[in-house]
Order: C-alpha cells, then sequence, then structure tokens
C-alpha cells in the first residue's frame, strides 16, 4: 500500500512575476504578503503539510532571501524531523546566462540529483505561487488507480481567461487527448493548474531524452499526451493564480466575503510569523472610541482610529484620526495620518500617508497607466515600500509611487502617472 509520505513534493518558486510590478521589485512572488498574515507560499506549503507529505525542495531564482528567510527550517509546516525537512534549491548557476533555470521543465532537470537523493514513487511539481486549498493525497490516488504517467490538476476557468494557462481537451475518461498552452482562440475552458503528479521513474526518463524540452507546458506535456498517459484531475474548489495586480487584490477582497469560498483559517493554511517577526511582540489591535470598521480584516498591533472599509490592514498598520481607508491593502506597519484617504490602493511595507493626503483621487477607474497599461487598469494605485507620502499631496487613480519615494513638496499626480 502506498504511504502518501512517500511523494516527493517539487515546489516551483523561481518566476519573476513581474506582472505584480514594484510588489516584486524586492522580493520572489510567493514571497509577496498576502491577506495581512500570509505570504503567497504559506498556501502551497500548507497544503502540502495538510496532505500528509514531508520532503519538499523549493526552486528559487528570482530574488530569493526574503523568500528564503521565511521558509526558514520548515518548522511552521512541520518540516523537521529525521525524515521530513525542505530544502532550498537555487540554479546551479555558472558563467553563463543560460546556467539559470530556462524553464519548469529545466528547472527540475537541474535538480535531478535530489531528486534521485530522495526516492519515491511519485513527484508531486507545484507552483509557489497560487491562492487555494487542495488534498494531495486524494489526487496521488486518482494518479493510481488512472494508472497514469502523468497527471495534471485542472480546472474550468472563463474562455476569456484561457489563454493566460495550458488548456486540455478530455475524453470521457479525463485523459487528456490535446493540449494547447495559452491559446488565443481557445476549443476549451478547462485550465490547467500547474499541478502535476509524475511517476518518479517516468519524469526521470523525460528529463533525460531530451534537454532542448526546457518547459512542462510547451514541450514535455504535449509530447506526453501523444505518447504516454496523462489524465486530468478534476478540482472544484477555489483557487486562483494572484500573478497580476487585479488579482492579486481581486482575491485579497475574497477574503471579506463570506461567500467568496477562500477561508485561509479553515484549510488550515499557516504563516510563519516567528520568521517574519508579523505577529510577534504585537499586542491586540486597538480600536479607538469613534472609529468606523466595515468588512475588513484587521490584524494584530494595528491602531484604527479612523474609518476602515473593505480592506485589508497587516500587523502594526495605524489609521489614525479621520482618515479613511477603502478597498485597500496595507502591508505591515503603514500609518496613515490624521485626515488622509486612501482609496482602491495596495501600499507595500512601511508606507506613510502624510496627513490630508489623497491616495486614489477622481472617479476614472479605467485610466490606463501610461508606463505599465497592462498591468493598472481597473483604478488601483500602488504606492512601494518605504514610501513618504508629504502632507496635502494628491495621487489619481492607475498610478504609481516608487519604492522609497520621499517628497517634501505639495504634488497633485494624475492618473496613470508615475513617481
Amino acid at each position: 500500500m502506498r504511504d502518501a509520505k512517500d511523494a516527493l513534493v517539487l515546489l516551483l518558486a523561481g518566476g519573476i512575476g513581474s506582472r505584480l510590478n514594484l510588489l516584486v521589485g524586492h522580493r520572489a512572488k510567493p514571497a509577496v504578503p498576502f491577506g495581512g498574515l500570509y505570504r503567497i507560499i504559506d498556501f502551497s506549503l500548507s497544503n502540502v503539510m495538510n496532505s500528509g507529505m514531508t520532503r519538499v525542495g523549493v526552486l528559487t531564482q528570482y530574488k530569493p532571501l526574503s523568500l528564503m528567510r521565511h521558509i526558514g527550517t520548515g518548522e511552521a509546516w512541520d518540516f523537521t524531523g529525521r525524515t521530513r525537512g525542505v530544502k532550498i534549491l537555487p540554479p546551479r548557476t555558472g558563467e553563463k546566462d543560460s546556467d539559470w533555470y530556462r524553464g519548469t521543465a529545466d528547472a527540475i532537470r537541474q535538480n535531478v540529483d535530489f531528486i534521485k537523493a530522495n526516492p519515491s514513487q511519485q513527484v508531486i511539481l507545484l507552483s509557489g505561487d497560487h491562492i487555494y486549498n487542495m488534498d494531495f493525497d486524494a489526487m496521488l490516488e486518482y494518479h493510481l488507480h488512472k494508472k497514469a504517467d502523468v497527471t495534471i490538476g485542472m480546472m474550468v476557468v472563463p474562455k476569456s481567461e484561457i489563454h493566460q494557462f495550458g488548456a486540455g481537451i478530455v475524453d470521457a475518461e479525463n485523459r487528456i487527448i490535446e493540449w494547447e498552452e495559452k491559446p488565443e482562440v481557445p476549443r476549451t475552458n478547462l485550465a490547467s493548474m500547474g499541478i502535476y503528479v509524475f511517476d518518479t521513474e517516468y519524469l526521470l526518463r523525460v528529463l533525460a531524452r531530451d534537454k532542448q524540452e526546457v518547459d512542462f507546458g510547451m514541450h514535455i506535456i504535449p509530447r506526453g499526451i501523444e505518447e504516454d498517459r496523462v489524465f486530468a484531475y478534476p478540482f472544484y474548489g477555489y483557487w486562483r493564480d494572484v500573478g497580476t495586480i487585479q488579482s492579486y487584490w481581486q482575491t485579497n477582497m475574497d477574503i471579506m466575503r463570506p461567500d467568496s469560498g477562500i477561508t485561509p483559517e479553515e484549510w488550515g493554511i499557516r504563516p510563519n510569523t516567528e520568521t517574519d517577526g508579523r505577529a510577534m511582540d504585537r499586542g491586540p489591535a486597538r480600536f479607538i472610541s469613534g472609529c468606523t470598521v466595515q468588512s475588513s480584516m484587521i490584524s494584530a498591533g494595528s491602531l484604527v482610529e479612523g474609518t476602515v472599509i473593505n480592506s485589508v490592514l497587516s500587523p502594526g498598520v495605524q489609521v489614525k484620526k479621520g482618515a479613511i481607508v477603502r478597498d485597500s491593502v496595507l502591508f505591515e506597519d503603514c500609518v496613515v495620518e490624521e485626515g488622509a484617504v486612501v482609496d482602491l490602493c495596495i501600499c507595500d511595507k512601511r508606507v506613510r500617508v502624510g496627513a490630508g493626503t489623497i491616495v486614489g483621487q477622481g472617479d476614472n477607474m479605467q485610466q490606463v497607466n501610461h508606463a505599465f497599461p497592462k498591468h493598472l487598469y481597473t483604478g488601483i494605485t500602488l504606492v512601494g515600500k518605504e514610501a513618504q507620502l508629504a502632507p496635502g499631496m494628491t495621487i489619481g487613480r492607475n498610478c504609481i509611487v516608487c519604492s522609497g519615494y520621499s517628497q517634501s513638496d505639495v504634488l497633485i499626480l494624475n492618473d496613470g502617472e508615475s513617481l
């Protein structure tokens, strides 16, 4: 009988995630804070823990330091002990840029020695940048029942979004018979979740077959569908790729909606508060007489004297008297001074919004950012880490205030402009 703990997990966490703009300017995408208490990668790591798997390799590449600090020894997810553990796997860099990971399959190929050093019957490949709750042990059982070489987690998405994903056409037995990678004109609405189960021997064989096959979606999977047994594992729960500013903001907003399907605490998602210091040594949140809080998540150590509506406040955020925070996500230790307004914004760590400053001014929610029209187009404004916004500033929609910005003069920033 197969033991669930036998499966080896490889978690891909090296992508740049450039569509998240300044949120990934100094950290890897999986290390981006989420939902007040978490980082994005906490969801994948917690799913692995809750599914009974105990051996994990995390493949890093782009700006990995904060991610490595966050994972630490893996103790937060019970990955410590004689037969359990989490190992950081950076690229085997040499003298050429090509020595960095060239694609998902190339990343796994560069770590074949780790696979061989951790014998297993199956290898589970995951992405570290999705928000979801999934039982991988159930997917393993499905994989074995189908006698599959490869099983891919898949779910139905609107056809208008399928161009962002690999898409599969299946037969009556859920065997994948055709594959389209990010199709412009889709013939199916069944999208890959970036979750794979491979028989280990099969995976090692296909990785050794052709070194030019550097990506699973572009090379390994299409060839496997033609020659081997590749099945779709249907998933019906909450799953979001938070790779864009809009999807990241919307998924944070979903936490406050009781009918959205995302419930991190019920899912058993664990943050690593000790390594990050996010909730360590912080007292409870304080709500001063006269404040207003509606449909919001307020983390430990926060102080609310003003108004907070439909927003996520990470640990240590202060909203001073007369200030308004609406439809926004504020990372740790942000301060919104008296009379300031933060409306439809994402503020990175330790941002200070001066008294009377307005961030998110105007009604034109569709004004596109001139520098990043594909990043900001729904009215959301980004404020970078440790930016200091002087009193009396006015910042419009779809704007970007760069990390570390400091300005002592009154400034009007119009729709779609950047500092």
